[in-house]
């Protein structure tokens, strides 16, 4: 059998446009001779869809586009296809019972479909919100070998999540596919990328391949909705645990599999050969690239502090959107340092990018001015009159937010906010500030991976795409700083960064009590309880931040759902420890 993967970047909720995206896919596939060609989950409405799903008309919609396809363009070869099915059972709360299913047609009539059987409901997965699982194996056979259907968790069962616990006691889709008679089961995926969990997706794959002795094929969507970015990186293994083929990621592509392949030996994979930081940098890439492209935005303004976190979001947004499309504002004020315009200048030099220079200073006299009156008759004392003056620091930074703002308005460039995960984990940062902005390129790339990010992309500058080191020496090498008081310096408030940022990992992404990190890290008692309550505290304005791009496991954003308002919680401190 001759197999071809279609890996597409659909646009969520846009049925006709993703509809024209399989046709092109099938037409490329009858081209290349291939005896099937399988698409990603819900390829018709793109992936995630949420509450949209819930919308009158939409899933029919959708069922009728996916019929218009299979009924008309599948003359020939095989064709499955992800789509929401409506499901012939009694609605619930006015809401209609909906599949996440595969249809399967061939020569333009309907051969079989298949409703995936396990939903995830965790992180930034809410399946069980909207549809009902399937109940049963599905077998078909194509070219004289039977093939089984199976969609994303069905293979993976939260193990790439550590949510595995979640499917107890639930069966084995893919033994059972096994058991019916299975030689190659295609998996069509919506799977969105997290810092090292490809790896983790191909030795699962491995795994039922060996177990079961057949041929796994996995077809995942590639492309950025909204916070969530899907890297492709679609591939077949084989029986013995070989890549037979691998597809490259960040891009649309079609992997074609022959049937020869098993006899070829085993196939280089772009994704296993990636380092962390190439793929990292690439994820970053296409989430702004497509956020930007699929809400209208052609190009992107950054306040540029001449630091490190400004630095490598005006790099990504350049790769991203190209240089002649981005435009950086340097907005000194009483306390820059003279090496700060001149480390911004020179970036934006380097990368090609539009600079200009627009002074906060003016603008913090006369609302100074206004403000001292106010206080005056509230018996506070002078902005800036004692050192440090939140309220003078928090000003300034209001100031940038709310000139790049009027830069968007007038231009209609999005705003991309450049603030890292460590500095929204514990609050470091000014609501209606520096976190203004439409996109929050960094909110999920702590401040040390900021670092070794950046020092990647000089290292290797032309495979980011560009023929020099963009990033200044300096803006990497010097002490970080919101510049907001006099020789004012990140250190002065909080930990040093790798002793904060493990803290963050262990408290966010690994949910460990404050307790366990003392005792696992060694770290200062009171340094760990200081963070891990800034970190709860700090959740308000997490909720009020821009969009920001997952690429860790636990994100700031829809994955992760803390309440505001609530009691202090902890209780691992307890006086005996």
């Amino acid at each position: 059998m001759r197999l071809a993967l279609a890996q597409i970047n659909p646009v969520v909720g846009d049925i006709r446009g993703n509809g024209s995206l399989i046709e092109e896919g099938i037409e490329q596939a009858r081209r290349r001779g291939v005896d099937a060609v399988v698409f990603p989950e819900l390829s018709v409405c793109g992936y995630p869809p949420r509450d949209l799903l819930l919308r009158e008309g939409f899933v029919g919609a959708c069922a009728a586009e996916a019929k218009r396809i299979g009924t008309t363009r599948t003359e020939g070869l095989t064709v499955v296809l992800g789509v929401p099915l409506p499901l012939n059972t009694p609605s619930v709360g006015g809401v209609g019972r909906i599949s996440n299913s595969l249809v399967v047609y061939r020569d333009n009539e309907q051969l079989a479909y298949y409703d995936k059987r396990l939903l995830p409901t965790y992180d930034v997965f809410d399946e069980d919100r909207y549809f009902t699982p399937g109940d049963r194996a599905v077998v078909v056979e194509i070219a004289g070998v039977r093939v089984g259907l199976a969609i994303c968790e069905d293979l993976w069962k939260g193990e790439d999540a550590g949510f595995s616990s979640a499917y107890d006691g639930a069966g084995d889709p893919i033994a059972e596919l096994a058991a019916a008679g299975a030689r190659m089961v295609v998996v069509p995926s919506a799977s969105p990328f997290v810092s090292g969990k490809g790896r983790r997706h191909r030795e699962i794959l491995r795994q039922h391949a060996t177990r079961h002795r057949m041929t796994m094929a996995s077809v995942n969507q590639v492309g950025g909705n909204d916070d969530l970015i899907f890297d492709g990186h679609s591939c077949v293994i084989g029986p013995d645990g070989a890549v037979l083929a691998a597809a490259k990621g960040w891009d649309e592509q079609l992997l074609v599999l022959d049937s020869d392949a098993t006899r070829m030996g085993e196939m280089p994979d772009p994704l296993l050969g990636a380092e962390s930081e190439a793929l990292m940098f690439e994820a970053l890439v296409l989430g702004v690239r497509d956020y930007c492209g699929k809400t209208g935005f052609g190009k992107a303004v950054i306040g540029l502090s001449g630091g490190i976190d400004s630095a490598l979001t005006a790099v990504i947004a350049a790769r991203a959107l190209g240089a002649e499309n981005v435009l950086g504002v340097a907005m000194p004020g009483p306390y820059s340092s003279g090496h700060s315009l001149e480390d911004a200048r020179e970036l934006a030099s380097l990368l090609g990018i539009g600079f200009v220079v627009a002074p906060i200073g003016p603008a913090r006299a006369g609302i100074g001015q206004t403000l001292d009156g106010v206080f005056g008759s509230l018996g506070e004392r002078r902005l800036g009159e004692r050192l440090p003056d939140l309220a003078d620091e928090n000003l300034q930074s209001r100031l940038r937010g709310s000139m790049i703002m009027a830069v968007s308005n007038r231009t209609g460039a999005i705003v991309l906010t450049t603030g890292n995960k460590s500095e929204l984990a514990v609050g470091y940062c000014t609501l209606y500030g520096d976190m203004n902005g439409g996109l929050a390129v960094l909110s999920d790339v702590p401040k040390t991976r900021v670092y070794a990010l950046s020092r990647w992309i000089n290292a290797h500058a032309g495979e980011a795409g560009f023929g020099c080191p963009p990033i200044p020496e300096r803006t990497i090498s010097k002490p970080p700083s919101a510049e907001l008081a006099p020789d004012q310096k990140d250190s002065d408030s909080l930990p040093e960064y790798d002793v904060l940022d493990e803290i963050v990992d262990r408290f966010v992404e690994r949910r460990q009590s404050p307790a366990r990190i003392v005792a696992e890290t060694g770290f200062d008692k009171e340094t760990v309880r200081r963070i891990c309550r800034l970190i709860d505290r700090n959740e308000y304005k997490r909720r009020q931040m821009a969009t920001g791009l997952k690429v860790t496991h636990v994100a700031f954003g829809p994955g992760r759902r803390m309440p505001i308002a609530r009691g202090e919680f902890d209780p691992v401190f307890t006086p005996e420890s």
